[in-house]
């Protein structure tokens, strides 16, 4: 497994030099949340791609991109539009904008575009939900065999799919295909109190895009530093490795920012005294 961050942890720090602190400490991944500070899909230029892309393989750094920018589509209304929306036009706007990440992702040489669901919008019915979630998500795959840019579909706590079994049931509907993986947040297991990371990822190891680390108290969707939550990063640890999990594990402490220097620190600190 390799050790990576998340930038949306790093959203005091222009990108290149984000990505330079982190190679400093001996990060081989990053987790790329394209926002509004950093590589803006609606604002960032050939140029600008090329020179993160430049920057990522002089470091042999691996890069997953990431979609779960709050504010990049609404300045008024946290990830929205989604693929969920009532209204077509909105839906469109959400599936455009994630090819677009897929474009940015394939430039950069990533290997993967994480994703989600979205959470239900206000007056619409799950079933009609989710059969829009299965046709923005078929659009999708066909996008990423065009592109070769795998997909790492990642539940969310409080959205439409928050738990591993509901993937496994999305992802047998939409015919199973080879394109569509997964990402698991280790923390979102102890939020939704599906199982713990041994009960889960044996399961899905062969679905297994990229994993998502912080700690994390039970029942509480707020991520915290390595030691202030429930998570067990000695058997976390040992069931990647049982599992023969290669890639990106990537930490994402999206709420500190303000102590970012710190966090990349201990975060390192927690992974190599496995």
């Amino acid at each position: 497994m390799i050790l990576g961050y998340n930038s949306n942890g790093l959203a005091h720090h222009r990108l290149d030099e984000a990505i330079e602190l982190l190679a400093e400490r001996g990060y081989g991944a990053l987790a790329l949340t394209l926002d509004t500070c950093h590589l803006d899909p609606e604002q960032a230029s050939a140029e600008d791609i090329r020179s993160i892309a430049d920057q990522l393989r002089r470091h042999g750094m691996r890069c997953v991109i990431e979609t779960g920018a709050r504010y990049v589509l609404d300045p008024g209304r946290k990830h929205r539009p989604n693929l969920l929306e009532s209204e077509p036009a909105d839906r469109r706007r959400r599936l455009d904008w994630l090819e677009r990440c897929m474009e940015i992702g394939v430039a950069l040489g990533a290997e993967a575009l994480s994703l989600w669901s979205g959470a239900l919008p206000e007056n619409v019915e799950p079933k009609a939900a989710r059969a829009r979630l299965l046709e923005g998500l078929d659009a999708l795959c066909e996008t990423s065999r065009k592109l070769a840019l795998p997909l790492a579909f990642e539940p969310e706590p409080g959205m439409l799919i928050e738990t591993v079994d509901q993937f496994l049931e999305l992802f047998s509907e939409l015919g199973s295909p080879d394109e569509f993986g997964l990402t698991v947040d280790i923390g979102h297991l102890y939020v939704t109190g599906e199982g713990l990371p041994s009960d889960i990822l044996p399961g899905v190891a062969d679905r297994l895009r990229q994993v998502h680390v912080e700690d994390i108290r039970a029942g509480i969707h707020a991520h915290l530093p390595p030691g202030e939550g429930d998570v067990d990063f000695s058997a976390l640890w040992t069931v990647l490795d049982e599992i023969g999990f290669q890639g990106p594990v990537c930490w994402e402490l999206s709420r500190s920012s303000h102590a970012a220097i710190e966090m990349m620190d201990r975060a390192r600190a927690c992974f190599v005294a496995r």
